[in-house]
């Protein structure tokens, strides 16, 4: 009789301690997805300026997204500041617009400063892990990005054709890149030519 309590007990040690493992595996599993699900929301966004992880496609609220990738010592992207803000006031009600800058070196300071001197209205990110960046496809300030209300990106490159290299715009350009772009996304059109190389200051530190 004790023999067989004792197997019983024996067993019934053995199946508490498999369920306990089972258990054990299913929380972990279930915490390492959760963190996985954090890392890459995180992963996701630039910061505002006061620090806060923002991610713009999530924050459009089913606009059309343009982020517009800036340097606050670029003069190419500099002079481009009263186009940015037209098209950002023209397309206002349907498109929302965010300043980003990829400058790990630029402080939230210095761009608050940048803002206040080129009249901007339109938010801004930082994004000193290029996280924007790649998610943009881009290589230079001034370029910019445009997203449609399902957040798949449908044209990244210049504004315009003002600039045929640094140092040498144009008396005006000939050719509105963004304007087009925004408006046939609007107009539920496919984005043609969805790229158009831009001319400014190379992003440093791209990988």
């Amino acid at each position: 009789m004790r023999g067989h309590m004792g197997r019983r007990s024996h067993t019934f040690q053995v199946v508490r301690l498999t369920v306990f493992v089972i258990a054990a595996f299913v929380i972990d599993a279930a915490w390492l997805a959760s963190f996985g699900s954090l890392s890459l929301s995180a992963q996701s966004a630039g910061f505002d300026l006061a620090g806060n992880p923002v991610d713009p496609l999530k924050a459009a609220s089913g606009k059309v997204v343009v982020l517009v990738f800036v340097r606050t010592d670029c003069p190419v992207s500099n002079r481009y500041a009263p186009t940015i803000q037209r098209l950002s006031a023209t397309h206002a009600d349907r498109a929302a617009f965010w300043l980003v800058y990829p400058s790990k070196s630029e402080s939230a300071e210095a761009i608050r400063k940048h803002e206040q001197e080129y009249g901007y209205k339109i938010p801004a990110l930082r994004d000193p892990q290029h996280v924007l960046v790649k998610e943009s496809q881009v290589q230079i300030t001034p370029e910019v990005a445009v997203f449609d209300a399902k957040r798949k990106l449908v044209y990244h490159g210049r504004i315009d054709n003002w600039y045929e290299d640094v140092a040498r715009p144009r008396p005006a350009p000939t050719s509105h890149d963004l304007q087009d772009a925004i408006r046939a996304v609007l107009a539920g059109k496919m984005v043609q030519p969805n790229h158009a190389a831009a001319v400014g200051c190379y992003i440093s530190d791209l990988k």
